[in-house]
């Protein structure tokens, strides 16, 4: 089932458990834009190319739309319009004043020189600027961008509408990034975890972990989980994937990637399959990649007995039937990975207000959102009976639907 098909289902059926009307139901799921711009652009060697680039902005009754742009090949338009939409959900879950957008380019980032991704990146600012803005559409990084890409967005912006640092979240901090940004998903993720783990009576110093993905989400969950005392047997990513039942040594597992720009020959672990690190022998599984790569065909061998999922929809509605039978626990993504977006409006509110805090101040309030979200997302669970994916949803969609009927929709 594809990402759209997915987060359409999870959303009706969190609609039907609030008993949702029908028209506000389907007013909710109609994204309100949806932009589809052509960027060609000259190739360092003079010959030009066009990419296709989108941005779907879903939902703004909670706040100013926010969401990640992606340089990728797969990217197309139903994907964008699903990650919208989880965006939505997310920010209500995270009780963040936002609502839900995602954008993307169809190219191949490593194919493009430093140069071609500027130029490709200004053109998209250039096609989108109206359309975005501090009190609008707020983008950030997301897979195939980084801090350099949001710099470049908001100069290109800023010669449009003056400087404007609250354009965009995720920047560098000489251009009014905030501390803490670049680890801010991988350590939501970690208190996340934290906050499930103390509910079941667990903490993560006695656990084993699997991470699949080795980007700048999972390595952060990695040193992160390493710091606490807990065992990291494997990890993966597109380059491999090594195991050590003992523990891998992630400092140094870190070091050599950084040299090698692979996990495979790192002295420290075994190679393994990087389909086996889903099933691969552990008490906490963390998907950190691609969606969908739990499903049907690999779900019954899952030995995890909780999944907290750090990419976007890793779980396919199949593959939550075969684990919830099996008694596995999944923490969803619109919670788990609610990090970012979380410290994204950190960055937001110090741009406004121009004054900037400290890290400290930063991760202390992270914690904070992400131990509130969790007792809220519990709380849910109770009234209405369910799992936490549904949790998650059912508190989500409530707060944008309560805040859709608050400013009169039907007028």
């Amino acid at each position: 089932m594809n990402a759209l098909a997915a987060t359409n289902r999870n959303f009706r059926q969190a609609a039907r458990i609030l008993g949702l009307d029908s028209k506000l139901e389907r007013s909710l799921l109609i994204p309100f834009r949806e932009i589809k711009v052509e960027c060609t652009i000259p190739k360092d060697d003079g010959t030009l190319v066009s990419y296709v680039g989108f941005r779907v902005q879903h939902d703004n009754a909670r706040g100013p739309m926010k969401g990640g742009i992606r340089y990728h090949p797969e990217v197309d338009l139903d994907e964008v319009n699903a990650l919208a939409q989880l965006m939505t959900w997310k920010t209500a879950v995270a009780d963040i004043p936002y609502g839900g957008a995602k954008g993307g380019i169809g190219c191949v980032p490593k194919e493009l020189s430093l140069s071609e991704l500027e130029r490709l990146t200004r053109v998209f600012t250039q096609k989108i600027h109206d359309l975005i803005g501090i009190n609008t559409d707020v983008p950030a990084p997301d897979m195939g961008t980084n801090a350099q890409t949001m710099a470049w967005i908001l100069d290109e912006y800023s010669k449009f509408h003056g400087h404007s640092p609250a354009v965009v979240t995720g920047k560098p901090v000489d251009l009014g990034g905030s501390l803490g940004r670049e680890s801010a998903t991988g350590r939501g993720v970690v208190y996340a975890a934290e906050a499930l783990l103390n509910e079941q009576g667990k903490q993560i110093k006695d656990l084993t972990f699997a991470i699949q993905g080795f980007g700048n989400v999972g390595s952060w969950v990695a040193k992160l989980i390493h710091e606490i005392g807990g065992k990291v047997v494997a990890v993966s990513d597109i380059t491999g994937a090594v195991k050590n039942q003992n523990g891998l040594d992630i400092p140094a597992l870190l070091s050599h990637k950084e040299e090698t720009g692979k996990l495979n020959d790192f002295g420290g672990g075994d190679v393994m399959s990087t389909d086996e690190l889903l099933t691969h022998d552990c008490d906490v599984l963390i998907p950190c990649a691609l969606g969908g790569v739990l499903n049907r065909e690999n779900a019954d061998h899952v030995k995890a007995k909780f999944i907290v999922e750090a990419a976007n929809h890793p779980t396919d509605p199949d593959a939550d039937e075969i684990l919830s039978k099996k008694g596995v626990l999944i923490l969803p993504d619109i919670y788990a990975n609610a990090g970012g977006v979380t410290v994204s409006y950190f960055e937001w509110v110090q741009n406004i207000q121009g004054f900037m805090w400290e890290e400290e101040k930063v991760n202390r309030e992270l914690k904070k959102y992400m131990t509130k979200a969790f007792g809220n997302l519990k709380s849910m669970c109770q009234t209405h009976s369910c799992n936490l994916r549904m949790g998650a949803f059912t508190l989500g969609v409530n707060r944008v639907a309560r805040a859709t009927q608050l400013r009169g929709w039907e007028a």
